[in-house]
């Protein structure tokens, strides 16, 4: 049975885009690259399959579509830079599918280079077509907030780039189904380029004001205090809160090796940011310290271990480090997290507190990792012992923030 999308990569980034399709009435194959997969209720996937949408296995059944977006997972490999090997496959299963006329978009995170250098070549190869001409070739970078209520595909502007004039046609009548506004690049690269620059933006500026917050607390100063009142800048200020760490899907790229040159802003903004977790262990074991008890033999309890508040996204999370090295400090560490039923750390299971206010008030520290919104933090610095909380959620007074 055709249909009129393809959403290739059913993870954090294809799957909002599968469910913005069906609830535009576009009838929607979703196709997996791998073993990734997005939060879904069963209440939600029932919607969409009564809407059009339809898993696939098969990957003829891609050659039945106008229209294919290869939304494929790009972690960090082992030489920091990004794997495409989902990529890769996606390309592969797509292209000996590939009919004439079909458009064919990207939005996984890549380089700039990569649609036209690395993808082009894989889907012109494998189906014999020539892009440009046979078929439309885009990219897109994907612009998903997750937990975001606010923030929908309809009110999101969406930055296209094709190989051709025509391409990027072709991708702007497609995403003018989904959304209010299509801003049209100069080409492939300027869209890449794109996606690059606002992933850097937010490890860039976390990073600042990660380091203002290590700053302030070394010079006595309240951070959260400063940041209330620098928001208040209507012009040339937005503001970032620190944490223990940065987590999620979009890693920080410095480009080192490419055209000769790299970012150099980028590799210090991941270099500090890496750093916070350390920073909140060191802090963690001080405030144990200043209270007569010592890091090794202290029960510690991990509130919130997401990379995000209120998901289930693991992905990243700072959380990790943070319990990997307290537990080399020889402390007892639990974790609670609404959203995460077990979890385990260097492939060890971390002991999870059922019962959350009895156990914040057994630990000896507290540290509130990710702000979710069933915590009642008042209620819970009341019960705590010490309370650190790395994102100046809690209450004035109520606990030791970052």
């Amino acid at each position: 049975m055709p249909a009129d999308l393809a959403v290739i990569g059913l993870g954090p980034l294809g799957l909002p885009l599968a469910q913005a399709a069906v609830a535009a009435g576009i009838t929607t194959l979703g196709y997996r690259t791998g073993d990734e997969s997005g939060p879904l209720s069963a209440a939600e996937l029932r919607r969409m399959l009564s809407g059009g949408f339809r898993p696939a296995t098969d990957p003829a059944e891609l050659g039945r579509v106008r229209t294919a977006v290869i939304c494929a997972p790009t972690p960090r490999g082992a030489d920091g830079g990004l794997d495409l090997t989902q990529v890769e496959a996606a390309a592969r299963a797509l292209a000996g599918q590939l009919r004439p006329h079909t458009t064919v978009i990207l939005e996984s995170p890549v380089l700039p280079g990569t649609t036209e250098e690395f993808l082009c070549p894989l889907l012109e190869k494998g189906s014999g077509l020539r892009a440009g001409r046979d078929f439309h070739l885009a990219y897109s970078p994907s612009r998903v907030d997750p937990g975001n209520r606010d923030v929908t595909p309809a009110n999101t502007p969406k930055v296209i780039g094709g190989l051709t004039p025509a391409c990027t046609e072709s991708a702007a009548a497609f995403y003018g189904r989904l959304t209010d506004k299509v801003v049209r690049a100069r080409g492939l690269r300027e869209a890449e380029t794109v996606q690059l620059l606002e992933t850097n933006y937010r490890h860039v500026n976390i990073a600042l004001v990660n380091e203002m917050a290590v700053l302030c607390h070394d010079l006595g100063v309240d951070l959260w205090d400063v940041l209330r009142c620098a928001e208040t800048k209507p012009y040339g200020f937005q503001a970032f809160r620190p944490g223990p760490g940065v987590g999620g899907h979009g890693h920080p790229q410095d480009l080192t090796g490419t055209a000769g040159r790299g970012l150099r802003m980028v590799e210090l903004a991941r270099r500090v940011n890496s750093r916070m977790p350390r920073y909140v262990v060191q802090r963690a074991a001080t405030l144990l310290n200043e209270h007569g008890k010592s890091a090794r033999g202290a029960r510690v309890l991990l509130l919130g271990v997401t990379y995000k508040p209120d998901l289930a996204d693991l992905e990243g999370t700072p959380a990790e480090e943070i319990a990997v090295r307290l537990t080399g400090l020889g402390a007892s560490v639990s974790y609670h997290d609404p959203h995460v039923p077990a979890w385990e750390v260097e492939g060890r299971p971390v002991p999870r507190a059922d019962a959350l206010y009895e156990a914040v008030a057994d630990a000896d520290l507290t540290i509130l990792l990710q702000h979710h919104r069933t915590y009642d933090l008042q209620g819970l610095s009341v019960k705590a012992q010490l309370l650190l909380d790395t994102r100046g959620a809690a209450p004035t007074g109520a606990a030791h923030r970052l």
